[in-house]
């Protein structure tokens, strides 16, 4: 395998746009009341973070996780990372999203980057999407709704390949979420045949591993 450091200048284009998108939503985001913040949620980009994605990219490239599943895609920015990786070792992201005009955003992102050939959308509820897929999978991302972290798991635990890694992010951030993640920490620590550690890395990552 090639250097998994190495990022394709054109991938790190589309990366560092979605970065100066998020800077710049950053600040509106510290202007809105939470009365606006509400109803403006789903503008937001809320993504993983530079350190976590590359992590993530990092652990599908090291593991050889080909069979890579993305629940809650929003406007693709892990979704480039994971695609990155999937491409190096021939693999393939099946990403979850819930709003249509997320997943075209993705998707023009990932072509800017040549990475769509890498990626197939599901889009529509996550948890009736899920049940459609067979599985397994090698790897695993959850970043959608926090209070949907434990059910989602319910429906994945039985698809998930001998070795694979769940990530799930927003473990420690933001404060808000943090009594939908103890909830998910402790369901995936209670289940035979997981092991899992928390990373204080981006917004908190909680990563599993099966067997």
């Amino acid at each position: 395998m090639s250097d998994a450091t190495l990022i394709d200048p054109a991938v790190w284009r589309v990366l560092e746009d979605y970065e100066v998108r998020a800077r710049r939503e950053d600040e509106l985001w510290n202007t809105l009341k939470e009365e606006e913040l509400r109803q403006r949620l789903d503008e937001f980009l809320l993504p993983v973070g530079r350190a976590a994605g590359m992590l993530m990219n990092l652990i599908v490239k090291g593991a050889e996780a080909r069979r890579i599943l993305e629940v809650g895609s929003s406007y693709g920015y892990s979704t480039v990372w994971l695609a990155e990786a999937a491409r190096a070792i021939d693999g393939k992201v099946i990403s979850l999203e819930l709003r249509p005009a997320k997943t075209e955003y993705a998707r023009t992102q990932l072509a800017r980057a040549e990475l769509e050939r890498f990626v197939e959308f599901r889009v529509g509820d996550a948890l009736a999407s899920l049940a459609q897929l067979a599985g397994p999978f090698d790897f695993v991302l959850l970043d959608l709704w926090k209070d949907l972290y434990v059910p989602v798991f319910e429906h994945l635990y039985p698809k998930l390949a001998p070795g694979a890694i769940i990530v799930a992010d927003n473990m420690l951030q933001p404060e808000s979420a943090r009594a939908h993640a103890r909830a998910y920490q402790e369901r995936v620590r209670a289940t035979p045949e997981m092991t899992s550690v928390l990373l204080a890395v981006g917004n908190g990552l909680e990563v599993s591993r099966y067997r």
